[in-house]
C-alpha cells in the first residue's frame, strides 16, 4: 500500500496538492459554521436516575428557561418590568433587590413553547433590552446565554492558539530542518488534517449533536500530530537523500517504507487509544473521542498522500542530511545509562512517583461557570447572585416518592430526611405533587453543585424508605455523571491497553516491549495528573496562566487528558522502537540497537515534542479553564515522556532486560559486514525483514 501511494504521489503530485488545498479551504469555512452551531455541552443519556426525575418534573411543570441579569440600581427605573414582559416570547418577569439594596436581579422567563429561530430571537431581544436598562452597570447571563458565550470564547481560544503556536512552530522547524520550505511541509500536514476533520465534524453535526470543544480538541491534536508526522517523514527523506545517490522517486519510496510505516503504526496506536473513550455513555466524551480519532486518521492520510506529493514536487529544493551514525550525544547518553541502569530506573521512577503525589488529594467537580474567565458576564451574574442575593437560594435536591402526599409514611420519612447531615430543610411541593406521586424539595447547605449538596444526594439514595424514591436535581446530575465515569473507566482502560498491546506487538514482534511501554506510561501519566492538581486545583501558577483557581479539577478533563496523553506517549514510543528495531534486525546487538536507535530518533523526538509543547501551550493561553487544563496536561505529558521516559527510562530498562526485550522472537542473523560499514542504512530488501529472522 505504501509503495502504491508513493508511486501515485510521484506520478500526480499537482493533483494531490490541489485536492488537499481544497480540503483546507473548505475546512476553514466549515470551522466558522461549527463554532456558531455547536453546543457547549450535550444532554446526558436518559437512563440515569437524575434524568428520569427531570423528565417527570418537566411534565409536571414545563417552565421556560431564564435570562438573568444583575443591574447596579435599586429600584429599577419605571417601566422596565413592563417593557420586558411585552417582548414577544416572554412568559414572565421577576425582580429582587440585593441584600445591600444597591442592585437588582432580574429573571426573564422565555415561553417554553417556542423553538428554533423564534426561541433564539426571543433570547436575543431580552438580552438587548436588559443591557439597555438605565443603570451604571448591567451584566447579563444565565444558562440561556452560556452556550453562546462558551462558543465565542472557544473560537477566540482556537484562533489565539493558532496565531501563537503556528508561527513559533514554523521557526523551530526551520531551524531543525534547515529551511522554511522544509518547515512548511509538516505545517501543511497539520492544516490538511485539521481541515479534513472540520469537514467531518460538520457532516457529523448534521446527524447528531457535537460539542463545541470538539473543534478545539481536533485543532490542538491535529496540529500536534501533523507536525509530528511531517517532521518524522521530512527528516527521513533528507536522510535518504544524504545517504547516497538516491533519486527523488527512490527517496520518496524509501521514506514511505520506513517513516511512512512508522506513521501508520503511530496513528493506529493513537486512534485505538482514543477509542477507549467510546465505552462511556456520555455524549460529550464520545463526541470528543470521534473528533480525536477523526483528526488522527486525517493527519495520517495527509502524511501518506500530501507529504509524498510535496516531496516529489519540491524535494529537490530541500537540503540533505547525513544519517546519524553510531556516535553522538544521544548515543553517549544511552551508553552512560547502560553502565548504571538500576540507579537510573530507581531514581527516575521515584521522581515520577513524587511528582504524582498531589493527585492523591485530587477533587473532581463540575466547574461550570468557574471554568469561564472572570471577565465573563455569565460568571459575574452567577457570582453576584451567590454573594449579594441571599434570598435567592440554591437549587434544591428533588426527590420523587411513589406514594400519596398525605400518606402517614411521608411525614415520618421527611423527619428522617431532615435529620440527615447537610440537610437544611425538606418540604413537600404541594403544587407539583399528585395522587400517587409526592415531590419533595430538599435544601442542602452551600452552593447548588457543591460537595455538601452532592453528599445529600448520596445520603438520600442510601436512606431506607417505605416507598420507592428517585433523587434528581442539579447536584444529582453531577453525582450520576461521576458514577458513570468511574463505572466505565476500567473498561476504557482495558480497551486502550489491549489494543495498544496488540499494535505494539505487531510492530515489534515482542511481548516484553509493549508491557514495558505500558508500565512507563503509567509513571509519566501519574506525573501529569500531579501537575494538574498542583496547578489548577491548588492554584499554583494561576497568575502566570491567567485564571482564577476553581478549587477542583473538571470532571471530564482528567479522563480526556489520560486517554490523549496515553496515545501521544505511545506515538513517541513507536518513533523510538521502530529505529531501535531497525538496528536490532541488522546487528542482533541489543545494547547497540538501543544506543544507535536513540541517536537516530532522539533529535527528531525531542524536536517534535518541543513543537507539540508549543502547540499545547498556545491552547493553554486561552480563556476557558477546562481547555487550559487540557493544554497544560498534554504539554506536561509530552515533555515528561519525550525527555525523562524516552531518554532515561527506555535505555535503562532495555539494558536490564537484554535479549528478553525481543522475546519470543529469535536472535536475528547479523547483516554482512559490508552492509554495516560506513553509513548504517537499511537496504530496501531489508526494510520488511521479519523480527524472527
Amino acid at each position: 500500500m505504501l509503495h502504491r501511494l508513493s508511486s501515485l504521489a510521484v506520478r500526480s503530485p499537482r493533483r494531490i496538492v490541489l485536492a488537499w488545498l481544497a480540503v483546507v479551504v473548505l475546512g476553514v469555512a466549515a470551522a466558522g459554521v461549527l463554532f456558531s452551531d455547536l453546543e457547549a455541552d450535550l444532554d446526558a443519556p436518559g437512563n440515569r436516575e437524575s434524568e428520569r426525575v427531570n423528565r417527570v418534573l418537566d411534565r409536571l411543570d414545563p417552565g421556560g428557561e431564564e435570562v438573568v441579569a444583575v443591574a447596579e440600581v435599586d429600584p429599577l427605573p419605571a417601566g422596565v418590568t413592563d417593557g420586558l414582559a411585552a417582548i414577544p416570547g416572554v412568559a414572565g418577569v421577576q425582580s429582587l433587590p440585593s441584600d445591600a439594596g444597591d442592585a437588582t436581579a432580574i429573571a426573564v422567563e422565555i415561553d417554553p413553547h417556542l423553538h428554533g429561530d423564534r426561541f433564539d430571537q426571543a433570547v436575543d431581544d431580552v438580552a438587548v433590552a436588559l443591557r439597555e436598562i438605565d443603570a451604571p452597570r448591567v451584566v447579563v447571563g444565565g444558562e440561556m446565554l452560556l452556550d453562546e458565550e462558551i462558543g465565542d470564547l472557544a473560537e477566540r481560544d482556537a484562533q489565539r492558539a493558532e496565531a501563537l503556536s503556528l508561527p513559533a512552530a514554523l521557526v523551530v522547524m526551520a531551524l531543525v530542518l534547515g529551511g522554511v520550505l522544509a518547515a512548511g511541509m509538516p505545517v501543511s500536514i497539520a492544516l490538511g488534517g485539521v481541515g479534513a476533520t472540520m469537514l467531518g465534524l460538520l457532516g457529523l453535526d448534521l446527524v447528531t449533536d457535537v460539542p463545541v470543544y470538539a473543534v478545539n480538541v481536533a485543532t490542538m491534536l491535529g496540529i500536534g500530530l501533523g507536525i509530528d508526522y511531517g517532521l518524522l517523514m521530512v527528516s527521513r527523506f533528507r536522510e535518504e537523500r544524504g545517504a547516497g545517490q538516491a533519486t527523488i522517486p527512490d527517496a520518496v519510496a524509501r521514506t514511505m517504507a520506513t517513516a511512512g510505516r512508522t506513521v501508520v503504526f503511530s496513528a493506529c496506536t493513537v486512534a485505538v487509544a482514543l477509542s477507549g473513550l467510546l465505552v462511556f455513555d456520555d455524549p460529550t466524551i464520545r463526541a470528543l473521542a470521534l473528533a480525536g480519532m477523526g483528526v488522527v486518521i486525517a493527519c495520517m492520510a495527509a502524511a501518506l498522500t500530501l507529504l509524498p506529493a510535496l516531496l516529489a514536487r519540491f524535494g529537490h529544493r530541500l537540503g540533505t542530511a547525513r544519517p546519524a551514525g553510531p556516535h553522538g550525544t544521544f548515543a553517549r547518553l544511552a551508553r552512560t545509562i547502560q553502565r548504571r541502569p538500576v540507579p537510573v530506573v530507581l531514581v527516575v521512577a521515584a521522581g515520577l512517583v513524587l511528582l504524582a503525589a498531589p493527585f492523591l488529594n485530587a477533587r473532581f467537580d463540575d466547574t461550570g461557570v468557574r471554568s469561564l474567565p472572570r471577565s465573563s458576564e455569565t460568571r459575574q451574574v452567577a457570582e453576584a447572585i451567590d454573594t449579594r442575593f441571599s434570598a435567592i437560594t440554591a437549587e434544591p435536591v428533588v426527590a420523587l416518592a411513589d406514594t400519596d402526599p398525605d400518606a402517614p409514611a411521608v411525614a415520618a420519612w421527611l423527619d428522617d430526611v431532615r435529620s440527615r447531615p447537610g440537610v437544611v430543610a425538606a418540604t413537600v411541593d404541594a403544587e407539583l405533587s399528585r395522587p400517587g406521586l409526592t415531590v419533595v424539595e430538599v435544601h442542602a447547605g452551600g452552593p447548588t453543585n457543591g460537595r455538601q449538596a452532592q453528599a445529600v444526594v448520596e445520603d438520600l439514595r442510601a436512606l431506607d424508605a417505605p416507598f420507592p424514591v428517585a433523587v434528581g436535581g442539579d447536584p444529582a446530575e453531577i453525582v450520576d455523571f461521576r458514577h458513570a465515569i468511574t463505572a466505565r473507566l476500567p473498561l476504557a482502560v482495558g480497551v486502550m491497553v489491549a489494543a495498544t498491546f496488540v499494535l505494539l506487538f505487531a510492530m515489534t514482534r515482542s511481548l516484553v516491549l509493549p508491557l514495558k511501554a505500558l508500565v512507563m506510561n503509567v509513571l509519566s501519566l501519574g506525573a501529569t495528573f500531579g501537575a494538574l492538581v498542583w496547578v489548577f486545583q491548588d492554584g499554583h501558577l494561576s497568575g502566570l496562566l491567567g485564571f482564577a483557581p476553581p478549587g477542583s479539577l473538571d470532571l471530564v478533563i482528567p479522563v480526556i487528558v489520560f486517554v490523549f496523553a496515553f496515545g501521544l506517549s505511545m506515538d513517541y514510543e513507536v518513533f523510538l522502537l521502530d529505529r531501535i528495531r531497525e538496528v536490532w534486525l541488522r546487528t542482533g546487538d541489543n545494547d547497540r540497537a538501543v544506543a544507535e536507535g536513540l541517536q537516530r530518533s532522539g533529535r527528531i523526538i525531542t524536536s517534535a515534542a518541543l513543537l507539540v509543547v508549543i502547540v499545547f501551550a498556545g491552547f493553554a493561553a486561552g480563556e476557558i479553564v477546562a481547555l487550559k487544563e487540557l493544554g497544560v496536561g498534554l504539554a506536561v505529558a509530552v515533555a515528561v515522556d519525550a525527555t525523562v521516559v524516552r531518554s532515561l527510562l527506555v535505555p535503562a530498562t532495555m539494558k536490564l532486560m537484554g535479549r528478553w526485550n525481543w522475546w519470543p522472537g529469535r536472535r536475528p542473523v547479523p547483516a554482512p559486514a559490508h552492509r554495516d560499514a560506513g553509513d548504517p542504512q537499511l537496504a530496501p530488501d531489508a526494510i520488511a525483514l521479519p523480527a524472527h529472522r
